[in-house]
Formats: C-alpha cells, sequence, structure tokens
C-alpha cells in the first residue's frame, strides 16, 4: 500500500475513533440505567445489600432505585408456605410415635431483612422443621399413649403453641399446623384392642347385670301390689259377707232344680232349706 492511500485512511480511522466512543458511552448509560431500578414481585419483599451489608430497609412490591454496582436485591417469599415432615417421638409411657406433620407458616414481611442477615434462604431445613420436631415432642412427652388418641385436639394446640413461640424467635408467623393420625407399635395396637374388647365386655356385663336388678325389683314390687290386695281383699271379708255368699249359692242350686228328687241309692237325700233360702 503506497503512503497516499495510508494517509487517506487516517481521516476515517479518526471517524470511526470518533463513533466508537459515544457508542461505548451510550451502552454504559443503558446498563447503569437498567441495573438502577429492580422490581419485587407479587407476595414478595426485597432485601437490600450494600457491598454485602444488610440495609434496615425493606422493599415492597414494584419498582425500586438502586445504586448500580453497589446495591444489590434479594427477593423473600412472605406468602404462606407449607412444611411438611415425618416425625418421630416418645409418649409419657414411653410409647414410641410416629406421625406426619403439616405446617403453614409465613415470613414477617417487615423483618425479611432480619430473616436473611441472621438464617439466610435456607430456613426451612435450618429451623422449621428442627422447630416443628422438637415441639411435637415436648407436646407428646407430656401425654400417655392412649391420651394421645383421645386428646388429639389438646395436643395439636400443644404442639402449635410452642411451634408458635419458637418460629416467632426467627421472625416467621405459624398460620395452621395439622398432624395426621398418630401411629404406634403393632404390639402396642394390639393392646389397645383387646383393652377395647375386654371393655367392651364389661360394659355388656353390667348392663346385663342391671337388667337383672331392675326385673328382679319389678317382680319385688309386683309380689308387694299382689299381697296388698289380698290383704285388703281379707279386710273386706265380714261374717254378713259370708252368708250373704251362702244364700246366692242356694238359690242358683233352686233355680237349677227341675222339681223331682234324685235316684241315689244308698245315700242320705239332701235337703234343702227352701224356707231359710226364701227368708
Amino acid at each position: 500500500m503506497e503512503t497516499k492511500d495510508l494517509i487517506k485512511l487516517i481521516p476515517k480511522q479518526q471517524k470511526m475513533g470518533r463513533l466508537a466512543l459515544p457508542v461505548i458511552l451510550l451502552i454504559i448509560v443503558i446498563v447503569v440505567a437498567i441495573n438502577a431500578f429492580t422490581i419485587v414481585q407479587a407476595g414478595h419483599r426485597g432485601v437490600v445489600l450494600q457491598l454485602g451489608a444488610v440495609k434496615p430497609v425493606v422493599l415492597s412490591e414494584g419498582i425500586h432505585f438502586k445504586i448500580p454496582f453497589i446495591q444489590e436485591i434479594i427477593p423473600i417469599d412472605v406468602r404462606v408456605q407449607k412444611a411438611e415432615s415425618d416425625q418421630t417421638a416418645a409418649s409419657k409411657d414411653l410409647q414410641v410415635v410416629t406421625t406426619t406433620v403439616a405446617v403453614n407458616f409465613h415470613q414477617i414481611p417487615e423483618e425479611v431483612n432480619k430473616l436473611y442477615q441472621n438464617v439466610g434462604l435456607s430456613y426451612k431445613e435450618r429451623i422449621v422443621d428442627p422447630a416443628v420436631s422438637e415441639a411435637l415432642k415436648a407436646a407428646t412427652a407430656q401425654y400417655t399413649a392412649e391420651e394421645l388418641i383421645s386428646k388429639r385436639s389438646e395436643v395439636s394446640a400443644k404442639v402449635k403453641e410452642v411451634l408458635a413461640t419458637k418460629l416467632s424467635t426467627y421472625f416467621m408467623q405459624l398460620d395452621e399446623i395439622n398432624i395426621t393420625e398418630f401411629k404406634f407399635s403393632t404390639e402396642f395396637n394390639n393392646a389397645i384392642e383387646q383393652k377395647q374388647i375386654a371393655e367392651q365386655q364389661a360394659l355388656k356385663a353390667r348392663l346385663d347385670l342391671q337388667r337383672i336388678e331392675i326385673e328382679a325389683q319389678q317382680k319385688i314390687e309386683q309380689a308387694k301390689a299382689e299381697a296388698e290386695s289380698l290383704r285388703l281383699q281379707k279386710q273386706e271379708v265380714t261374717q254378713e259377707l259370708v252368708e250373704l255368699r251362702k244364700i246366692e249359692a242356694q238359690i242358683k242350686a233352686i233355680e237349677k232344680w227341675d222339681g223331682k228328687m234324685p235316684n241315689v241309692t244308698g245315700s242320705t237325700v239332701p235337703f234343702i232349706d227352701v224356707n231359710a233360702a226364701v227368708k
């Protein structure tokens, strides 16, 4: 390439250099502008990190300004979350109890920055699951195995009370807790079944005894009533009543007589005092 041609290229390179600088600056401005804003989605809160340090401010839902390359926004879900786990505990009478516990909880929106600073994003594994296990063990230890079955709602309320206190320490709020059926060992289940059968048989025996006692009492009362009736009837029987009954019997005999003497051999003919009967 000749010298003249090189001289002609110099102005073109200078023009390209002058054009490249504004383009680069424009790109930098666009990148900075994009990084100067952040959007917090619905159901979330934003934790502001400035050069790695947690700021006391918490960003609500919507668009927010941040310092590019200096501040970082960490989104934290504040909607109701579910944690379900299988738990094993011991009852007051040292029976092994297994159950599934489902917990609904959420982060306290105004304190998500403290949660992130003290716990981080692994709060379910580090806080919720161990707290559920500890609360269940603390509650079941206060009841026998049979009471866990008969007082299940009371046990759930106790677990909820203990768990709510523990979660509030880490800026979380308990919404609801559901405990499925308590499960025991096969030996204990068989013992419970045999006890229920024995209780049913004892109940049947008590009912039969009560029935027999009632029937006996009814018979006694009936006998008393009959005896009282006879006593009253005996008191009402007088000599005049006896004579009247005799006369009535004789009158009925006369009415039935056909006027013929009975034909009886070897026996005394019965005599009826008609005059006395008429009188």
